[in-house]
């Protein structure tokens, strides 16, 4: 009898992603905790900002003018019960598409604590298909397409449901935070170890990788310049804005931004 193939991680990686990130929910990751109640209340009043990136806020212009028309905002794997409330509190119509049930619940929590509408959907970024062509005004979309390992099929889906005119505003790491060893950068080193395109599941020795596993860590995925920027100018998006940004705890932030934000439109 012959033995039973291995599964294929990228056949699990969705499972197991939603699994780490419900996880990170529970350890009150800082991507996970919601904003208070004050901050809602400076939102309905006008006062308001989100970060699609670590530190620096998306420039007020990029948005819409919430209060002249019913704007529909996507924001795609991006709940946490952060940018979504805030957004609907500054008075967009507000749609959060997540793979982590946990996550899409802080975002629950915040609605049912400050009487907001925010539609909650579950699912993979890749696959938008429970929403028709041309639905949205806006998309927001937080550094978190490096948890996918091709992410072609988003930058397509995120295309065909904006509406002409519209645009999405994308957070997403340079590869080059990619090529040190991530141990050595926390403390404080930069070390090459690795080529672009990376992956936790392939470029990763196998101790490493089950290092994360066992600390139940989300696997991420390194993308190169060209799938991010080119990917969206190859799914019909103009590159109309772009912002660099650091975050300070990692060491490389002294020498170069490693996380960009671009504004794209249809």
């Amino acid at each position: 009898m012959s033995k039973p193939e291995k599964p294929d991680p990228l056949d699990q990686l969705v499972d197991y992603n939603r699994a780490a990130w419900d996880t990170q929910v529970k350890n009150q990751n800082e991507w996970t905790r919601p904003v208070t109640s004050e901050q809602i209340a400076a939102a309905k009043g006008g006062d308001w900002s989100v970060v699609l990136t670590p530190t620096k806020p998306i420039p007020r212009e990029w948005f819409p003018d919430f209060s002249t028309r019913e704007i529909k905002v996507l924001c795609l794997a991006g709940s946490g019960g952060q940018q979504a409330p805030i957004l609907a509190a500054a008075g967009a119509k507000v749609t959060v598409f997540d793979l982590s049930p946990f996550q899409l619940g802080q975002d629950k929590l915040v609605a049912y604590r400050e009487g907001l509408e925010i539609e909650t959907v579950e699912g993979d970024m890749r696959d938008l298909s429970a929403f028709p062509d041309e639905t949205f005004d806006l998309i927001i979309h937080p550094c978190s397409n490096c948890f996918v390992p091709d992410i072609q099929p988003v930058w397509n889906e995120a295309a065909r449901v904006l509406k002409p005119g519209a645009s999405i505003l994308s957070g997403f790491t340079k590869p080059i935070f990619y090529i040190f060893d991530f141990e050595q950068m926390e403390r404080g080193k930069l070390e090459v170890a690795y080529s672009i395109p990376y992956s936790d599941l392939t470029s990763l020795s196998e101790e490493k990788r089950q290092a994360f596993i066992d600390a139940q860590e989300p696997l991420c995925f390194g993308h190169s310049l060209t799938d991010q920027i080119g990917g969206q100018i190859k799914a019909g998006l103009n590159i109309t804005g772009y912002y660099e940004d650091v975050w300070p705890q990692y060491v490389i932030s002294n020498y170069i931004a490693p996380y960009a934000v671009t504004k794209s439109t249809k």
